[in-house]
């Protein structure tokens, strides 16, 4: 990895693949919801709570995984967090009551889903490849996770509907530890991990690079941005299978639904990459995130129909992740690529706080009301006070690569 690598290239390819497996098997869990909670007995908030539980450790080890990952090197984290994954697929299909969903779905999914994916990889891939292919390179990998939920949902459903949830989970569990097999392109990472980084990048210590971030402003705007980001999308994934069953649509409904947002993902992803490069990510952030809101304004507002679920869809998947190039790409426009792992993981700590909060909110208020319709008025409002915080962001490089350049 000493020279860069090409976008059209195995490497790439494979790395693709892997985030493909990572996002589409977390996204599958919806599904879940249903069978398990009929099985045991429970209200949805309890399997709502485990997924809540996993999007909280997701976003709690992603700094740890970001920071073993710029210290170790991706391979090493990538199979860890491969093994974890499996592992808590594996607890949760043998799950007998709520300590297992907690520990199986929430806690060992939630950290393998840190060390396997985008705060992990994503750095990784932006030190691969030249700097002027480096935001279309957290596009084409953001649009490769959307790839996955495209595809493997409709597996997970059929695996559901032929084995039954619990040889579902273990089937997946299998899937996992594929992710082994596909993280081959990082094998020669630590000896050329810093190769584009700049000397003052690679002389900065971690601990400085910690003091420098938490006394920029601008960063933690960032960090609260994506906390709407992640209250939309993982309530959007949890719960919009259900919401729609409450709505009188067949489950081909929902399962159509999340298949055009990951469709249309990948789309909205490459657009953003493309245009992150190019435009000012603050603006574009801006405009994802005020678009947010219309539609989720829309989409409560006119009638319900099969038409108006997919069009909703539609248009939620071409923002969907369009928010990881431009935010990602701040991130290391700021600070610089050395410890990207690390201060992209503590902003994506925030976007998982806002999962938790977006998935435990939503099946809380459920069963107090008997609907989601406060939780969907929240996640408009907040995408609009997201939109005009980012205006406020200084996306120019910090103060010590300003002077380095100069």
């Amino acid at each position: 990895m000493s020279r860069p690598v090409k976008l059209l290239s195995v490497s790439i390819g494979l790395i693709c693949l892997l985030l493909a497996l990572n996002f589409g098997l977390r996204s599958s869990m919806g599904f879940f919801m249903a069978p398990i909670s009929q099985e045991f007995g429970y209200g949805r908030e309890v399997f709502a709570f485990a997924l809540a539980l996993q999007n909280l450790c997701w976003g709690l080890f992603q700094p740890i995984a970001g920071a073993f990952a710029d210290r170790y090197g991706t391979l090493k984290t990538l199979f860890i967090g491969a093994a974890l994954y499996a592992l808590g697929l594996y607890v949760t299909a043998g799950a007998d009551g709520v300590l297992g969903l907690n520990m199986g779905a929430g806690v060992l999914m939630g950290m393998g889903i840190a060390a396997t994916g985008f705060g992990v990889v994503l750095p990784a891939m932006a030190r691969m490849v030249s700097p002027e292919k480096r935001s279309f390179a957290l596009g084409l990998g953001s649009a490769a996770g959307s790839a996955g939920q495209l595809l493997v949902i409709p597996i997970a459903q059929d695996f559901i509907a032929s084995y039954g949830w619990s040889n579902a989970l273990l089937l997946m569990a299998v899937c996992a530890l594929m992710m082994v097999l596909l993280s081959s392109p990082f094998r020669q990472e630590k000896d050329g991990m810093n190769a584009n980084a700049t000397t003052i990048e690679v002389t900065q210590t971690m601990k400085e690079a910690l003091r420098e971030a938490s006394a920029y402003s601008h960063y933690w705007l960032l960090v609260v941005g994506f906390f709407v980001c992640g209250f939309q999308l993982a309530f959007i994934t949890v719960h919009m299978p259900a919401f729609l069953s409450d709505q009188g649509f067949l489950p081909d409904v929902a399962v159509a639904s999340l298949a055009l947002i990951g469709l249309f993902n990948i789309f909205g992803c490459l657009l953003s990459g493309s245009w992150a490069g190019k435009y000012s990510k603050k603006k574009l952030l801006t405009i994802i995130y005020a678009l947010r809101a219309l539609s989720i304004a829309l989409f409560m507002t006119l009638p319900m129909t099969s038409m108006s679920v997919y069009v909703f869809s539609i248009v939620t998947g071409l923002l969907w992740l369009a928010t990881v190039p431009p935010t990602s790409g701040l991130v290391a426009q700021m600070f610089g690529l050395r410890y990207m792992g690390l201060l992209y993981g503590i902003v994506f700590l925030g976007h998982q706080l806002g999962s938790f909060s977006g998935v435990w909110l939503g099946g809380y208020l459920y069963d107090k009301t008997g609907s989601y319709d406060v939780v969907w008025w929240a996640a408009c409002i907040i995408a609009l006070i997201t939109a005009l915080i980012h205006i406020l962001i200084d996306e120019r490089p910090v103060a010590r690569l300003r002077a380095a350049v100069a």
